[in-house]
């Protein structure tokens, strides 16, 4: 008997990694993450594409050309302030630092420049703009329920989105 095929209101269940463009994975997860084709939650729409009419036990890579999974590097998200402004825990290169804007959003930004005077931030995310591959290995599909497709299951959270 052969195993269900990928298609919308399947629920799909993939290990994978994710690559840069030296091939160096940034990002990997060998625990199965899962999602309902079709629904709430939702992959980048060519890894979708590429993983329809798959089934359990199979495999696929897929690139995506610079700025589709992470968005475009956005210079605007780059920020020089006075060193006394950032309290000194935060003062090392690659500090994650979370910032919240006057409409209390938030945004993780990352130390990337100390000088004597000032301290470099950048809140793009440090693939944007690069080109990534993602490589899935699909654990199992079946039929999803509705709380799934409607994005009512509480699950582990994932960055694949």
């Amino acid at each position: 008997m052969s195993g269900q095929r990928i298609s919308k209101k399947k629920y799909v269940e993939f290990t994978y990694s994710i690559a840069d463009e030296n091939g160096e994975v940034i990002e990997s997860a060998n625990t199965p993450v899962g999602f309902a084709v079709g629904g709430v939650q939702q992959l980048f729409s060519p890894v979708e594409a590429a993983i329809e009419g798959l089934q359990a036990g199979e495999k696929v890579s897929v690139d995506l050309p610079a700025g589709v999974a992470y968005g475009q590097h956005d210079p605007a998200m780059i920020f020089t302030d006075n060193l006394a402004n950032l309290p000194p825990q935060f003062q090392k290169i690659g500090t994650q630092v979370e910032m919240q804007n006057e409409h209390g959003e938030s945004k993780v930004f990352v130390v990337t420049a100390i000088d004597d005077k000032t301290i470099t931030v950048d809140g793009n995310h440090p693939m944007a703009g690069k080109k990534t591959t993602f490589n899935l290995s699909i654990v199992s599909v079946r039929d999803a329920t509705a709380e799934e497709i409607n994005g009512q299951v509480s699950q582990p959270q994932q960055s694949l989105h």
